[in-house]
């Protein structure tokens, strides 16, 4: 498969732009054939993931996720991606026969039998999932955003040409993902698949750098600080059974030098610095490159702990 797949949906903190980044943090287990599982606990838009599994031969590879849509929306990639082909080709035609005016109305009468069904836990809805990614195609700025009823909230993005149905890249994510198992549940629900054998890489709600510039929404909990320690915790518990970890998270020392949160956190742990193009400041003039932080329980020159 020689073809670059892309992550399905877009989505708030993706790493697409920070792949080649990331590649020179991935452990030196990963990249020499040793490392046999792969675990995302956060799996949102699946950048690392899809690299990885082009990449890299794994045996096997699980991916958590607290939001059902999107877990059910793998799932249906996985094992009905052309059940949701022709889903997404229905509504695609709809919408382009819409005159450009009336487009937004089609998008709150999808958006409303969207918000109208709540999935069951081991659901596989291709008819939902097309609604999930039509609605992430056109809504603005391809946000995921929900409100504390759990209600899809996210207005209309007005987009001259969205892509809605991109056929090729669902097949040949259909055929990279077969044999991953996709899971719903928070990151704690990953423990029991953690071996010594595992990398396991960790894509949590990023602390926000000030108040303007949190978003921790995509599900109807937020991640406050007192989550970001428990998973600091949980990530010691994951290093004692010897798996490889790394761990994204915001630098808040771009806005405040002296704060030392994650350093607290993370203390006797590798805290790296990559750099992405992220807005600070509501106003856009906070937009630029600043750093955030990769966390490592390896020596990214050597792979030993």
């Amino acid at each position: 498969m020689t073809e670059k797949i892309r992550p399905f949906v877009k989505w708030a903190g993706g790493k697409g732009k920070l792949i080649p980044q990331l590649n020179n943090f991935y452990p030196y287990e990963l990249k020499n054939g040793i490392i046999e599982r792969y675990i995302e606990p956060f799996v949102g838009g699946g950048a690392v993931l899809i690299d990885i599994l082009q990449k890299y031969n794994v045996k096997e590879a699980y991916a958590f996720d607290i939001n059902l849509d999107l877990i059910n929306s793998y799932n249906v990639i996985k094992n009905n991606v052309e059940e949701l082909i022709t889903n997404l080709q229905q509504i695609e035609t709809k919408f382009a026969q819409v005159e450009p005016e009336k487009r937004q109305d089609y998008f709150y009468h999808i958006r409303d039998m969207y918000n109208s069904y709540t999935l069951e836990k081991d659901e596989q809805n291709a008819e939902r999932t097309a609604q999930f990614i039509f609605l992430n195609r056109t809504c603005f700025n391809g946000l995921y955003r929900v409100n504390k009823s759990g209600k899809f909230n996210v207005p209309f993005g007005k987009y001259k040409n969205p892509t809605i149905c991109d056929e090729e890249n669902l097949r040949n994510l259909a055929k990279l993902i077969k044999n991953v198992q996709f899971l719903y549940g928070d990151y704690s629900k990953c423990l029991d698949y953690v071996t010594q054998n595992t990398f396991v890489y960790f894509d949590p709600p990023y602390r926000p750098l000030n108040v303007t510039s949190g978003f921790t929404s995509y599900t109807k909990e937020d991640f406050d600080d007192n989550n970001q320690k428990e998973l600091g915790e949980f990530y010691r518990k994951l290093n004692n059974k010897h798996a490889k970890l790394m761990l994204s998270n915001s630098n808040p020392k771009n806005v405040n030098k002296n704060d030392t949160f994650f350093d607290n956190i993370y203390k006797g742990f590798n805290i790296n610095e990559i750099y992405a193009s992220r807005m600070i400041n509501a106003d856009g003039k906070g937009r630029g490159k600043i750093s955030e932080i990769l966390v490592t329980n390896y020596n990214v020159n050597n792979g030993d702990l």
